[in-house]
């Protein structure tokens, strides 16, 4: 199995095509979050990444900069590919990627995912709340370095 990172800015429309193409497998197909919260209108502002698996899109994400630190957002992996470590090793590139910043890192993970972050080093900060009818966490990344 060959895998691939890749890092790309919103204006690469050949790779940010593939990366909607997995975003609206996972949030709208599966999930049935509505298309048009999908399209948040910050995806000028992130950086993108895209994992290939043997050259076959599986996964994605991205992070922003906001007031409070750094957000990961967007990380979908496609049902064919889960299990296998590849929002492991998503997650850890990302993260190595914006520690240099020196900012929080932080994300919204959705209730069912909480302990994949947690393994992680990310931690729960306060209440559940709802982001597209679906009940989230706030979590920090947690991790000395």
């Amino acid at each position: 199995m060959i895998i691939e990172i890749l890092s790309f800015s919103y204006e690469n429309k050949e790779l940010f095509k593939k990366a909607i193409k997995i975003r609206f497998s996972v949030f709208t197909d599966e999930q049935g979050v509505d298309k048009d919260l999908e399209f948040d209108g910050l995806d000028p502002d992130a950086v993108h990444f895209l994992v290939n698996i043997d050259s076959e899109p599986a996964a994605v994400a991205r992070w922003r900069e906001t007031e409070e630190g750094i957000k990961i957002e967007r990380m979908a992996v496609l049902k064919k590919f889960r299990h296998l470590g590849i929002g492991n090793l998503l997650l850890r590139y990302i993260v190595q990627d914006v520690l240099p910043s020196k900012r929080r890192i932080y994300l919204h993970a959705q209730t069912q995912v909480v302990n994949f972050y947690k393994l992680n080093h990310f931690e729960t900060v306060g209440d559940v709340f709802y982001e597209a009818n679906i009940p989230h966490y706030k979590m920090i990344y947690k991790k000395t370095i």
